[in-house]
Formats: C-alpha cells, sequence, structure tokens
C-alpha cells in the first residue's frame, strides 16, 4: 500500500537572496518500506543557514541540492511502519529526510528519541545540531577558559543563543552578544544571562564594542562575519581564539565582500582563527547532550524557538531566516 505524500524540490538556484518560485512542492507516492527502512511521517522540520550554501549548486563541505529532487535537512518524525530491528510504530526518530510531509528512511541514518522529559523538536535546535555547534565551538575550536571575556554574535539566533549561555557556563566572567533590535538585545541579556549586548543596527559595532570592553575579548564566536568580524578582530586580546561558524551577513552576496581589513591583529595578538564545522564534532555529541540536557533540565539553558505551521511555510520560513525574522530556533510544525 502506498502513501500519499509531498516534499519540496529546489526548482533552480537562487540568484542572491532566495524567492518562492526558486522551491517547488511535489506530490508522489511513497511505496511501502523496504527491509532496513522506516516510513516517517515529519512533525517538525529545520530550516538553517548552511542551506543557503547547498542552493549555490557548488560542492562545499556536502553535496549541493540537485535541481528537481527532494531537498534534505533535519527532521524529526513519528514511526509509521517499520521493516528494520529496534524501531516500532509510534516511535519519535531524528534524521534527515526533511523538506517533506513523509519519508522512506534508512534505519541507519535515523536516531530513536526519548521525548518524556524533553519535547523532540529540541533535538533540531538546543539539543540538536545548533546546540552541538555552540559546544564544539567553544569547547574545542576556540576553547572558553576560566576568566575570559568571550563576544558571540547573532546572539539571539539558534547557534548564538546556545553559545551566550554555553560560555557563561563553561567559565566565562564576561558575555557580550550581539544582536539586531532592541527586542533581541532584550532577550540576550534579560533571558539568555549576557552581561552587554550591542544592537549591529545601530552601526559602529567597533566603536561600541571598545567602549563596553575596554580590556579586549579573548573569546569571538563568530556566526556573522563582515564588519563585525572586523570588530572583533580589533578587540582581541593577547592569545584571543576566534571560531568561525558562520557568516550569514554574505549568504546572499552576488559579489565577492571584502575580506577583514585587519588581520595584522592576529600578528600583533598572536590570536587564533579557525573555522567551525559540526560535522567534524559529532563525538561530542553523547558528551553534550549529557551536559546540556542537565543544564537544560535545571533551568539553567533556555531556548526560545519561532515557529511556522505547515508544509508549505517551508521555504518562506528559511528566506525569513536569512532575514533574521526569528528568535531562537526557526522551526516548522507539521
Amino acid at each position: 500500500m502506498s502513501t500519499a505524500a509531498r516534499e519540496f524540490h529546489l526548482r533552480r538556484h537562487p540568484d542572491g537572496e532566495p524567492v518562492p518560485d526558486d522551491f517547488e512542492l511535489v506530490a508522489r507516492e511513497l511505496p511501502e518500506p523496504a527491509d532496513g527502512e522506516l516510513l516517517v511521517r515529519n512533525r517538525w522540520l529545520s530550516v538553517d543557514p548552511y542551506m543557503r550554501g547547498r542552493m549555490s549548486g557548488i560542492r562545499t563541505y556536502v553535496e549541493p541540492y540537485a535541481l528537481g529532487a527532494p531537498m534534505e535537512g533535519g527532521a524529526v518524525g513519528e514511526v509509521l511502519a517499520s521493516r528494520a530491528d529496534g524501531f516500532a510504530p509510534g516511535d519519535t526518530v531524528l534524521h534527515q529526510r526533511g523538506w517533506r510531509d513523509h519519508a522512506l528512511v534508512p534505519a541507519r541514518e535515523a536516531q530513536r528519541l526519548d521525548t518524556t522529559v524533553i519535547p523532540a523538536q529540541a533535538f533540531l535546535g538546543a539539543l540538536g545540531m545548533p546546540g552541538l555547534t555552540a559546544y564544539a565551538g567553544l569547547v574545542e575550536t576556540a576553547p572558553v577558559r576560566d576568566g575570559d571575556v568571550v563576544l558571540v554574535s547573532a546572539a539571539a539566533g539558534a547557534v548564538g543563543s546556545m553559545a551566550v549561555q554555553l560560555a557563561r557556563l563553561l567559565g566565562a566572567s564576561r558575555v557580550i552578544g550581539i544582536a539586531g533590535g532592541p527586542e533581541k538585545c532584550a532577550y540576550v541579556t534579560d533571558e539568555l544571562g549576557a552581561d552587554d549586548a550591542l544592537d549591529y543596527k545601530q552601526g559602529d559595532i567597533a566603536k561600541r564594542l571598545r567602549a563596553i570592553a575596554p580590556d579586549g575579548i579573548d573569546v569571538y564566536f563568530d556566526n556573522v562575519g563582515g564588519e563585525t568580524l572586523d570588530a572583533a578582530l580589533g578587540s582581541l586580546r593577547l592569545y584571543g581564539r576566534v571560531a568561525i561558524c558562520g557568516m550569514i551577513s554574505q549568504y546572499n552576496a552576488t559579489t565577492p565582500p571584502p575580506g577583514p581589513r585587519n588581520l595584522v591583529r592576529l600578528i600583533q595578538t598572536r590570536a587564533q582563527i579557525r573555522g567551525l564545522l559540526v560535522l567534524d564534532h559529532y563525538g561530542l555529541m553523547g558528551r553534550f547532550v549529557e551536559q546540556a540536557g542537565g543544564w537544560l533540565t535545571r533551568g539553567a539553558i533556555r531556548y526560545r524557538e519561532t515557529i511556522v505551521d505547515g508544509l508549505e511555510s517551508a521555504p518562506q520560513a528559511f528566506i525569513d531566516l536569512l532575514l533574521g525574522a526569528n528568535t531562537g530556533k526557526m522551526l516548522v510544525r507539521l
């Protein structure tokens, strides 16, 4: 017996900022699962900034989305039928067959979740890839040491909001967040516990950063790039560390943006700047979930979600994510 399903395909490679017509919602019939497969009804879909690179048609660290083929991404769903040991109908699973309402998922690619304490969608955000990204950046890429001053850009987003809180829990003496607009800045200080928040929309980040952190910063967790990265480099202390997680300010650029203008600071401060790719750090997942799960259940970690409803809303949710319309994790609920 087949199952009626819908899935998004990439119709064309976006030129600059994506638009809804770049995506196509396609109906199909899924066969019964084969040996080793699960039929999953997706309940939550994740949209994430890295997906913009996969839409470019150019291979980076992962294969690009193929035109006219199902797109992929993180998803949590309910098993409807199983032909695999260890999985049964009713199980909640995490997998990468997102951008669709139903999926045939190889059991080796699915992770069964315990949702008795933590909501299922948290495994796409605070306890999922975004949370692990923040954790890996602050324990391995640009490790936080006791007493450090830590700066985090895009501090109200899925990764940044976790980085702000984890920095404190890992020993930072002071945490400064950068976000867009007074509401997000208030969230960064009042709910996430940052000592200060800078509104990048007010301009001259470098000058204002020097004013609130005259002695400089030890760690910068970068989700933005561009002028914000320049400002952070200008405030680095001796032996500072920078984790380059993302550069959302230039994902939709149609011409190459200018590079950092003050890399001489790396010589002056003997600082380190390293790229951060979460795929290199999944060995930390068990440790991260144990630690962060404990902090979350005790209320030491808070998180927000921006939720839109309906599979049809997924492209606009992704577009809005790139424009900074979310606070916390952007999710699509089915």
